[in-house]
């Protein structure tokens, strides 16, 4: 079943309660969502929402639930496969996330934040070089994404390949100075490079 539009005032609220998720006021939005879907039960973007916003809040539960009911709604929502993997990935389940991953990437191609987490599952569930592959194209698609350089780094710092580790990390520092875990990363690979010699 493909996406129906929502009415006028329906759409009127999806876009309120999408600001208040960018400003990160998850619980207003989610009320919002959740009086749309008590008007309307079908209301997929609304469930899809939910799902992101409590992704947002780490109940983790709760998304992956919202997650389900969107899918069982319309099984082309690239939303829920994406929300459904990322949760698959934050469990190590790497052949549940690839299989809804590989999904999401179906449905919606050139996601570069679904291709990053698909390219990250690949790569922990044993399929490295299929895995950095991906992340490089998710880096192609999105240059300046911390959150990529930092798993690209990662996954060279796992194949040691310390060079290009190095790389990707500052890389990352240079966009974002704070970056705790880009940081550690370049610490960590400081560390190896000096038990090595």
């Amino acid at each position: 079943m493909a996406h129906q539009e929502p009415p006028r005032d329906a759409l009127q609220r999806l876009e309120k309660a999408e600001k208040l998720k960018i400003e990160g006021r998850h619980e207003e939005a989610i009320s919002i969502l959740e009086e749309l879907l008590l008007e309307d039960p079908g209301l997929v973007s609304a469930l899809e929402e939910i799902a992101d916003n409590e992704l947002s809040l780490e109940h983790f539960d709760r998304a992956g639930k919202a997650a389900q009911q969107a899918l069982a709604l319309d099984s082309e929502s690239y939303t829920a496969e994406y929300i459904l993997g990322f949760l698959g990935s934050q469990r190590s389940d790497w052949d549940e996330a690839i299989a809804h991953l590989q999904r999401a990437n179906r449905l919606k191609p050139n996601n570069s934040e679904i291709i990053r987490c698909l390219g990250w599952a690949l790569f922990n569930g044993n399929r490295r070089t299929q895995g950095i592959v991906t992340l490089e194209r998710a880096l192609n698609l999105d240059r300046n994404n911390p959150l990529t350089l930092c798993d690209l780094g990662v996954a060279y710092l796992q194949a040691r390949n310390f060079l290009k580790a190095k790389i990707l990390f500052s890389r990352t520092l240079d966009l974002d100075p704070q970056n705790a875990r880009a940081k550690e990363c370049v610490a960590a690979v400081e560390r190896l490079e000096r038990s090595l010699k």
